[in-house]
């Protein structure tokens, strides 16, 4: 299961981004259900990719975050590759498509 990093200021997410040139962010708020069960089968994929650094951020301690990557539902999911947006899955997420998305990607860049 992919390690979760907690990103609880916008500093955070951007340093974040930076030291890791493989970031999902996964953007939720606690009182979302459809969060909390995306984010288990989020972890169990995402140990699949090695270079790929998780980061989860509370829409509701981070309010900026809706601003810097237009958010405007949650869950948000966002595969960045040296800061800049690859994937965008949100809350009705297929993840046999995101794994294929996630496939593609991640063979290109590490082949």
């Amino acid at each position: 299961m992919e390690k979760l990093n907690e990103l609880t200021t916008l500093k955070m997410v951007e340093e974040f981004l930076e030291n890791n040139e493989f970031s999902f962010l996964y953007i939720s708020r606690p009182e979302c259900s459809t969060c909390h069960a995306i984010l288990y089968k989020l972890r169990e994929l995402l140990g699949h990719y090695p270079l790929i650094h998780l980061g989860h951020i509370d829409a509701n301690k981070v309010e900026e975050v809706a601003e810097k990557f237009l958010v405007f539902t949650v869950p948000i999911m966002l595969l960045m590759i040296d800061q800049k947006e690859y994937i965008r899955e949100d809350r009705f997420v297929r993840f046999d498509r995101l794994k294929k998305k996630l496939d593609q990607i991640y063979d290109m860049y590490t082949r």
